[in-house]
């Protein structure tokens, strides 16, 4: 019987390119998105949700237990970045971003458990090295990133006895599209997309940024228990380097 993996934000960068690593993979896939497809993937099976909203959630599970009765992988990767100074952010705007970066998180597992139990799966929450290192003017996307790190410690002990690991992984600068919108923030230089890109690969160890590819890879990795079956509440950075040179160097 094929494995079956939710990835949620999946046509964002990472969340793609998760949606098709397992797929190659041979699991059956699920995707959530706010989007709906601009191309669809043999063997996926995409559905339009908002991730901001509670009742859209939970009526997409139901979706999904029509056609499965497992879920061997849940990745939470769904996120949306908003770069503005902390005091001219709106209510509105902080809301959004942690309704959006994290609490999906919680429901998701609220409404996957049972799914989750049933085959001891794996939950992947997809965070951000600026959980633990960050920039200005992008203080709600780090306290949800931060947020999302706390709560995968804190599942990892809940439900060990289940048999449901939980883990996260920590991308730094990836060439997506949000990175590329961040990149237009002011104190990130003048310049065409790809001129910025080069900038910031140049001041990275690896002299590069990241691809969606590579993450999607770490994902596969912590899902599959014949690989990292004894990883439970770890925060996996994979950055290329950036978050261990001092700012000094």
């Amino acid at each position: 019987m094929k494995r079956v993996a939710l990835v949620t934000g999946v046509m964002g960068g990472v969340g793609y390119a998760t949606a098709k690593t397992f797929l190659e993979e041979g699991w059956q896939v699920f995707g959530l998105d706010r989007n709906a497809p601009e191309e669809s993937l043999d063997g996926a099976h995409f559905m339009v949700c908002d991730l901001a909203d509670p009742v859209a959630i939970r009526a997409s599970f139901e979706k999904i237990t029509e056609s499965v009765d497992r879920l061997d992988a849940l990745v939470n990767n769904a996120a949306i970045q908003i770069c503005k100074p902390l005091v001219e952010m709106s209510l509105d705007e902080w809301d959004l971003t942690m309704a959006t970066n994290l609490r999906p998180a919680f429901l998701t597992v609220k409404y996957g458990y049972d799914l989750l139990k049933k085959v001891k799966g794996s939950i992947i929450n997809v965070s951000s090295v600026h959980a633990v290192a960050t920039s200005k003017d992008i203080a709600a996307y780090a306290a949800s990133k931060g947020g999302l790190v706390a709560l995968t410690r804190a599942m990892a002990i809940e439900f060990a006895h289940d048999g449901i690991r939980v883990n996260a992984v920590l991308p730094g600068a990836l060439d997506t599209q949000m990175l590329r919108d961040g990149l237009r923030r002011g104190h990130a230089g003048a310049g065409s997309d790809d001129e910025l890109i080069e900038n910031l690969s140049n001041r990275t160890v690896l002299g590069r940024v990241g691809r969606p590819e590579e993450i999607a890879q770490t994902i596969l990795y912590l899902a599959d228990s014949q690989h990292s079956g004894f990883m439970t509440g770890h925060a996996m950075v994979v950055d290329g380097g950036a978050t261990i040179r001092l700012s000094t160097e």
